[in-house]
């Protein structure tokens, strides 16, 4: 046998000592040359179509060499890609709460099951004079009505619960939620008598529901009402985790600490999506805890010594509401509530044991004059500045129970929403001019956020780590600044989606993409009107606002076409007509000219007479004023007597 070592072959005969030295070996016996045979036989390479019996000396020793010399790594084929499975799609719908604060409402579909995540309402800008509420566009939902397994509510603000009584008005689904968002919620339906045929089923935090081919987990989270949940949704594709409102909150007024420990355990096992709230992604650090609103109450009310404290506050930030109670009770003073929606929250937090107050702390509104001012704390709603609000009326003179004194100590509680500054200041100014000092800046620290700031957005992202990401619940703003932060925590852009109302966000567990809209928008609520206010009344309504209206009546014979009576002219919010007497003659004179034009070109149709009328009035008077008010002809046509 032969080994090839330094480029020489030995024989069978020679061997080499670990010293080098070379030593005489014993010639092979026959059960040695055996053995060699058998060895040769079982690593000698076997060509296709022949037997190991035909192989000549030469192979087998170009074999055995190859054997012993070749140190070269077996090439092995790389391993296959492993095959992506992709499940039932699984769709996404926002019908509220994207590219705008409030009016959240979420849908997920899967096959033939489809559920909803909040129902929310928003309030109405300056651009919808008129309008009291604006609730998400059903259309959607009342087409597939017979799919919607359920309503799940994350917590109990209006932006996520405002619009209910207004959506099973149309559709009956059961709704479910903790024990306070639901107690929230009876109230509301009561308003609307709905509560009798409603189905509320109340969760609690780490429970599933089932809805369908998904199913529903609740997971407890921090915000500035107790009781708030996020949810994860378990489906065929993934689990896709919704947050709802949070923030972090290690020293929480009552309830538990936000569940970060099962966010952890989701995102070990694996994360579709996460729908995360962009409310403060513009926003560095983290947000305070309400415990520090506490301390600063608690140096308020130390120096309002002597005097009435007023707080002005969210109607629903229980929590803050606690604190102030606790404050007013260790300072021995009785505490009234002023405002119908704050009146009705602590009504219900009260009876559900979420607000812990003594029975002789709480008075009515009505008995405030009955007790020193020294000695009382009115909770207050209008914190936003809003024209009806409480603390706004306080501030007009117009509240029936309290009038504002130089001995009064008012605290407002809350940072403008984005547009109320001029409204906020205004209450501000009035306050202050009738004598009471009135705090209101941010470094009295009287206002903490009950939303996630950067680095709160970022600890949800880094424990649940999706595979896709949604930032969802603020402005276009917020979600870019969101996505921003997303990226920076490696998540591929391509697997950020900034989607829009109606837009259609579909995936199979493997790819994400937008696959269609539905409708979506803003139905507008002006009274027991649900969508009968519309663009083109609130066009005619900023015109009426911004220029007036001027009437035209007049009557024609319905034979001849000739003008019976006027032309007169009303004008309203445009001049005042004793004063501008030669504009609104000269105004008539025209009009009969042009009724007058029509008759003798035989034009009887009061369309035709309206435009014609209407035409010439705008264009004089905006030649005299530069204004364009809208204009109104009434036309009324009379049987002449036969002579």
């Amino acid at each position: 046998m032969g080994l090839l070592t330094n480029n020489k072959l030995l024989t069978e005969t020679e061997n080499i000592t670990p010293k080098g030295r070379q030593e005489s070996v014993q010639p092979a016996t026959q059960n040695d040359s055996r053995n060699e045979k058998k060895y040769r036989a079982r690593f000698a390479p076997v060509k296709k179509n022949e037997s190991k019996t035909t192989r000549s000396s030469q192979d087998r020793t170009r074999r055995e060499v190859r054997d012993y010399n070749d140190s070269r790594p077996v090439q092995r084929p790389a391993p296959k890609k492993p095959r992506e499975i992709r499940y039932a799609p699984v769709k996404f719908i926002a019908l509220g709460g994207l590219n705008e604060i409030g009016k959240n409402l979420y849908v997920y579909e899967c096959s033939n099951d489809m559920f909803i995540v909040d129902c929310g309402l928003a309030f109405p800008d300056e651009e919808m004079p008129g309008v009291d509420l604006v609730v998400p566009d059903f259309t959607y939902l009342e087409k597939n009505r017979e799919r919607l397994r359920g309503i799940v509510i994350t917590h109990g603000h209006e932006d996520h619960i405002g619009a209910l009584p207004y959506l099973l008005k149309k559709i009956n689904a059961p709704i479910y939620g903790t024990r306070l968002t639901l107690g929230l919620v009876e109230g509301k339906l009561k308003e609307h008598n709905l509560l009798s045929q409603a189905s509320l089923n109340v969760v609690e935090p780490r429970q599933n529901v089932r809805m369908g081919c998904m199913s529903v987990e609740f997971i407890r989270v921090n915000h500035s009402i107790p009781d708030a949940c996020a949810v994860a949704i378990h489906t065929p594709a993934g689990v896709i985790v919704h947050t709802g409102d949070f923030k972090v909150d290690y020293t929480p007024i009552e309830g538990g600490i936000i569940d970060l420990a099962r966010f952890g355990e989701l995102g070990n096992r694996g994360v579709l999506a996460l729908m995360s709230e962009s409310t403060n992604a513009e926003r560095p650090g983290y947000t305070k805890s309400e415990r520090s609103v506490g301390e600063s109450f608690k140096n308020l009310f130390n120096s309002a010594e002597g005097k009435r404290i007023i707080i002005a506050t969210f109607s629903s930030n229980i929590h803050r509401i606690q604190q102030i109670i606790d404050q007013a009770i260790e300072h021995g003073r009785k505490v009234a509530v002023s405002g119908r929606s704050m009146q009705n929250v602590i009504s219900k937090a009260v009876e559900l044991n979420y607000i812990k107050v003594p029975e002789d702390v709480l008075i009515d509104i009505e008995d405030v004059n009955k007790y020193p001012p020294e000695n009382l704390v009115i909770c207050t709603t209008g914190s936003q500045g809003e024209p009806l609000s409480a603390l706004s009326r306080m501030s007009s003179g117009d509240h029936r129970q309290v009038t504002i004194t130089p001995n009064d100590f008012i605290v407002i509680s809350a940072t403008p929403i984005p547009g109320n500054e001029k409204l906020v200041t205004k209450v501000v100014n009035e306050l202050m001019k009738q004598g009471a000092e009135v705090i209101y800046e941010s470094m009295y620290e009287v206002h903490v956020s009950g939303h996630a700031c950067q680095d709160e957005l970022k600890l949800m992202i880094s424990l649940t780590k999706p595979k896709f990401f949604i930032p969802i619940h603020g402005e276009f703003k917020h979600l870019m600044k969101h996505s921003k932060l997303a990226i920076g925590m490696g998540i591929p852009e391509e697997n950020i989606f900034i989607s829009d109302l109606g837009q259609v966000l579909e995936t199979d567990g493997v790819e994400m993409k937008f696959t269609g809209t539905v409708p979506a928008g803003g139905v507008m609520v002006d009274g027991y009107g649900v969508g009968d206010v519309g663009s083109v009344v609130l066009r005619d309504r900023k015109h009426l606002a911004e220029d007036g209206v001027m009437i035209i009546v007049a009557t024609i014979d319905r034979e001849s076409g000739s003008v019976l009576a006027g032309p007169d002219i009303v004008s309203r919010g445009f001049v005042y007509v004793r004063e501008s007497e030669e504009l609104i003659e000269e105004a008539k004179q025209l009009m009969r000219q042009v009724m007058d034009n029509c008759r003798e070109r035989n034009i009887r149709e009061w369309g035709n007479i309206k435009s014609a009328m209407r035409d010439a009035l705008s264009d004089y008077i905006y030649s005299k004023t530069k204004r364009s008010p809208m204009i109104l002809p009434i036309i009324m046509e009379v049987q002449s007597r036969a002579d």
